[in-house]
């Protein structure tokens, strides 16, 4: 058998390894003189071994509560992973398996001794960490960056170069009259990269990280420019202040931050103050207006689901009156977002259509209208902006608070008698599952497994509906 091990590659050593015998490696005995070369040289350490778990699922008390046949499968199909899982464990222990890393660990070191000798040192770096003591796989991966070549210098150095160009022939374009009615240079050329960015997906260029940095600094140079457009004496007609200023506005709405928005606010306010003096001093004609209104309600329509609206959102809702807010009314504000969902799906608790561990984060359009999301023991519970409550996921106990014991593959619908809007719901990550809801009110429901009066309804029964907690706390408002 052999134990976890941590791999350190010694590069002095790199030359014998190159002209090891490639046939000796076909055999057992082959291999194992040259794994007893790599532990001697101290370029494969051996780790504690880890502990045997032969723990397997924990099963409920099938005297206390008879089970549904949902719960039933869902226990049986967890003793046979377990099973599958300590077989795995057991036959990964076998002496072919143990012959099989070995070998596999002997041709990593080969690959990186000869990877070392006849390519770039930079592309290839070895792990410094054994597979076996985390994920299984061997990763080998880059730790330098590409080198700027040539060509990268080239292409900038024409990308600059034309952007300057542009600029200048954009000016220039402006101080020359118009050869026709309706025809300018500057005008078309603004009003084309509008529409390129108005058919772009929303918050296309958020992410700044994907972004080469050739392409950050146009969006700079692109900027600067259109920001100066934008002022009465710059010399650009009014239409292609206008235009400027629609194409500054598109541009931050799609690079999806605060920052860039407020800019162009100030933008404005500077361009609006010039307004003002010029208009005063009769210097300024035509007090045309510097952005269309269907230009600024599609750039408002384009952010309704971005971050920057749901931050709007959730402040417009703190600077809301607690008077002015009644029972059972809707929020002032309501907002889609979206929700994303990972990890164990075994009762469909992430109202997926399949039973199977979702491994990465995934859309879940089930949540689109959720407030707040709270993750239970196998069970979720969502929070609708009215305030109303639906679950979802593993029943028993009567821990979802719908009535009865039963998996619930779909969100549904919570009743509270009497009927109250909920603030926030807790759930408990272990034992049976419990669950208390807060109100906007103070008040206290819960539901769920109530041994040891863990409910607070003076007794340790299980409540399958929600249940409002009175005794000590009755006509008391609670806060949290």
């Amino acid at each position: 058998m052999v134990p976890p091990v941590k791999l350190k590659w010694l590069e002095h050593l790199n030359s014998s390894w190159i002209t090891e015998d490639s046939e000796s490696i076909a055999t057992r005995e082959g291999v194992s003189i040259l794994y007893a070369k790599l532990v001697s040289n101290k370029e494969v350490v051996p780790l504690p071994q880890q502990v045997l778990c032969l723990k397997g699922p924990q099963l409920p008390d099938f005297e206390r509560e008879s089970l549904s046949s949902d719960e039933q499968d869902h226990y049986l199909d967890a003793l046979l992973s377990s099973q599958l899982a300590l077989a795995k464990m057991v036959c990964s222990d076998s002496p072919f398996a143990g012959a099989l890393r070995k070998r596999l660990l002997v041709l990593q070191r080969v690959f990186y001794a000869l990877s070392n000798k006849y390519h770039d040192k930079g592309k290839v770096k070895q792990q410094q960490h054994s597979p076996e003591s985390s994920s299984g796989s061997t990763d080998v991966h880059s730790v330098s960056e590409r080198p700027r070549s040539s060509t990268d210098a080239l292409i900038e150095m024409g990308v600059r170069t034309g952007l300057s160009l542009l600029f200048a022939l954009l000016r220039q374009s402006w101080m020359m009259p118009a050869s026709g009615p309706g025809l300018s240079l500057c005008n078309d050329v603004i009003h084309t990269a509008i529409e390129v960015v108005s058919s772009l997906p929303p918050l296309s260029l958020a992410n700044e990280s994907k972004i080469p940095p050739m392409g950050l600094d146009c969006l700079s140079q692109v900027t600067t420019f259109l920001k100066g457009v934008t002022i009465p004496n710059s010399g650009a007609d009014t239409l292609g202040r206008r235009l400027a200023s629609e194409l500054l506005l598109g541009l931050a709405a799609q690079r999806g931050s605060l920052r860039y928005l407020l800019e162009w606010i100030e933008m404005a306010l500077g361009a609006s103050a010039v307004v003002n003096t010029m208009e005063k001093t009769k210097l300024l004609q035509s007090p045309e207006g510097m952005i269309s209104f269907d230009c600024f309600m599609s750039i408002l329509t384009q952010m309704r689901r971005s971050l920057v609206c749901r931050m709007a959102s959730d402040y417009s809702r703190t600077c809301a009156s607690p008077d002015s807010i009644q029972t059972g009314d809707a929020p002032i504000v309501s907002e889609t977002c979206e929700v994303y969902v990972w990890g164990s799906n075994s009762s469909h608790q992430l109202v997926e259509g399949t039973q199977e561990k979702i491994l990465q984060p995934k859309l879940a359009p089930s949540f689109s209208d959720a407030q707040t999301i709270e993750a239970g023991q196998y069970c979720t519970f969502v929070i609708s902006t009215d305030g109303s409550v639906r679950a979802c996921g593993k029943g028993s106990y009567g821990r979802l608070g719908l009535g009865d014991s039963n998996n619930q593959s779909t969100l549904k619908k919570l009743t509270f008698e009497p009927h109250r809007s909920i603030k926030k719901v807790s759930s408990s990550k272990g034992s049976d599952g419990h669950t208390l809801a807060f109100t906007t009110e103070g008040e206290v429901f819960s539901w769920g497994d109530g041994d040891y009066g863990k409910l607070g309804h003076g007794n340790s029964s299980t409540q399958k509906y929600p249940k409002l907690i009175q005794g000590p706390l009755q006509g008391k408002v609670c806060f949290v």
